[in-house]
């Protein structure tokens, strides 16, 4: 019963209920405002540093493997943008193992909606706008300085790569978080993942072969920034893999969401 319910609800079903869980939150979040402000303002300077540091790093080497200042700053500033969608809708996987482990994760399973979004859109971690803003403002500085035109295409193309890009470090966290459905101790996975984030500023171009395929095919950070932001520094070079990348981003969420789902029924049917 439960099951078929959860099959007809439709996309508008599930903004409306989005709204009023996130509505919730952020009155919760709210009501401790220094907290808001203190965190905001820690995410800004964390990324502030990763900005001293190409500062640093190029008043020393004019370039990287062919990457000057300002494409890199693109690069760095793309890859912010496509990391605060999993900042801010997907904080909650960090809390997954510790639900299933205490056992109130079982509370998920006995509503007539879908247990992924359902968990997932319990948490939205405003922290995240922090990260974006410092990211956007970043984004936008190297894409002028670059001299990237400014047209309905472009315009279009960056939020269609940059959505990209953010499906695949969703997926990875994702596949990430639900390991702790087979594997008891799985925060170290959860941080491994995590802190491959920061491999994104860099173009791939600068590993060798052997991390390079791995950072393109097996673990793909290379997609959340790397060959996504090819499209807009080299447009008359952009290889397969990045035009392809949209189709290979939502492939490659629809996996992780599978692999979540199978960690769900695995969970109900052993009770753990």
């Amino acid at each position: 019963m439960e099951k078929s319910l959860r099959q007809k609800r439709g996309f508008l079903f599930y903004v409306s209920i989005y709204k009023k869980i996130l509505l919730q939150d952020l009155k919760s979040k709210m009501s401790f405002r220094a907290d808001f402000i203190i965190s905001t303002f820690g995410m800004v300077l964390t990324n502030l540093s990763g900005f001293v540091t190409f500062m640093i790093l190029f008043h020393n080497f004019p370039s990287i493997n062919g990457w000057d200042y300002h494409h890199m700053l693109f690069l760095y500033g793309f890859s912010l943008i496509a990391l605060t969608p999993v900042q801010c809708f997907f904080d909650n996987n960090w809390n997954l193992r510790f639900m299933v482990r205490s056992g109130d994760f079982i509370k998920y399973c006995f509503r007539p909606i879908n247990v992924f979004f359902y968990f997932i859109s319990e948490v939205f971690d405003v922290k995240g706008l922090g990260q974006f803003a410092f990211g956007l403002a970043t984004f936008i500085y190297a894409w002028a300085h670059i001299g990237i035109p400014v047209t309905a295409v472009t315009i279009a193309e960056a939020v269609l790569f940059l959505i990209t890009a953010s499906l695949f470090m969703i997926a990875l966290m994702n596949f990430a978080a639900a390991t702790c459905f087979w594997i008891i101790n799985s925060g170290y996975v959860m941080v491994i993942m995590f802190r491959f984030k920061d491999f994104a500023k860099y173009p791939a171009s600068i590993f060798n072969g052997v991390f390079r395929f791995i950072f393109t095919f097996l673990i793909p950070i290379a997609f959340v920034a790397y060959y996504p932001s090819l499209v807009f520094v080299t447009p008359d070079n952009v290889p397969l893999l990045s035009w392809l990348s949209p189709l290979i981003g939502a492939l490659f969420f629809w996996l992780s969401y599978k692999f979540w789902m199978l960690g769900v029924r695995k969970y109900d049917f052993t009770g753990s």
